[in-house]
């Protein structure tokens, strides 16, 4: 229980399940008591390495881990300007040089390695890759906008289906309502047998119903993303067979018509020296099944396929 306590206040979760924990930029959490207590003015230092903190910065801790809120909040604050792309590089080694250089700085001040080096290294890539920062933000804002008009229109389409499936529960219920009073007219005014009419009426309900049922329902055919996907319940599959119906199957070999020479069999193949002017399958190509043999009977079958031939 001592990771998940107050280091001020010692308040632990054990003795008070309700203790919110909270964390800033340089990783030391307080309690939300505490941090109002503290940072009553707005700003201060950290009680355990004495940064200068804002009470506004303070977020509440996620993670057991205090160093991975701080590496979580240091790698957003990193990326929002180290924002390059693959198709940023020349080649691909100098985006994956790119790549280790990001995670050297988020190591070192996630780890207080070097500050202020480090800091002039970040400062110095803002300068000299500015233009190409702006540009790669407005692009990623771009995209992030698409995906918020993806998510708007997904909410919008929930809330036309939730208010679909109200206006159908009124509009049912509205029926039944209906059909009770039509059902109590009848039996006031009919001189017919009260037992006919309730089982008529009863009749017709269950028929309402079995239309219902028989009506296909329509699944959905693209995910929450707006990504279409294959077509889903359309597949109709054959009744199993009864063994008293005879095989399920019967095997009947393929026959090649062809107008010249049969082909020579495969053990010709080995013998007579055809496979030694085709090239050996590799690894991958044994494995899926291919091999040279079956590569030459097929262009031997494809040559002597042809010959002889009478187009009259």
């Amino acid at each position: 229980m001592d990771e998940q306590a107050c280091p001020r206040c010692k308040t632990t979760k054990y003795r008070n399940p309700s203790l919110k924990l909270m964390v800033n930029v340089c990783g030391h959490t307080l309690c939300e008591s505490c941090v109002d207590l503290l940072f009553l003015k707005g700003s201060g230092a950290c009680p355990e390495c004495q940064i200068p903190l804002r009470r506004t910065n303070f977020r509440v801790q996620m993670f057991e881990d205090s160093m991975v809120e701080k590496e979580i909040d240091i790698r957003k604050r990193i990326l929002r300007d180290f924002n390059k792309k693959e198709e940023d590089f020349a080649t691909l080694r100098e985006y994956n040089d790119y790549l280790e250089e990001i995670e050297n700085i988020i190591f070192n001040l996630a780890n207080n390695i070097d500050i202020i080096e480090t800091n002039k290294r970040i400062e110095q890539y803002k300068r000299d890759n500015k233009e190409q920062i702006m540009k790669n933000k407005s692009r990623i804002g771009r995209k992030e906008c698409e995906l918020e008009q993806l998510l708007e229109l997904e909410r919008l389409q929930e809330e036309e289906k939730r208010l679909e499936l109200a206006k159908h529960e009124v509009e049912t219920k509205k029926k039944k309502i209906r059909e009770k009073e039509a059902l109590i007219d009848e039996l006031m005014f009919s001189e017919e047998n009260a037992k006919d009419i309730v089982q008529t009426f009863a009749s017709a309900v269950q028929a309402a119903k079995e239309e219902v049922k028989s009506v296909p329902v329509v699944k959905a055919t693209q995910f929450s993303t707006g990504i279409k996907f294959g077509k889903q319940g359309t597949q109709s599959f054959l009744p199993l067979p009864k063994v008293e119906e005879g095989p399920t199957y019967s095997y009947t070999p393929i026959r090649q018509e062809i107008e010249g020479p049969d082909a020579p069999s495969w053990r010709d193949l080995q013998t007579k020296g055809y496979v030694s002017h085709i090239r050996a399958e590799n690894s991958a190509e044994r494995a899926g099944g291919f091999k040279s043999n079956i590569a030459c009977l097929r262009a031997l079958q494809e040559a002597m396929a042809g010959l002889y031939h009478d187009p009259s």
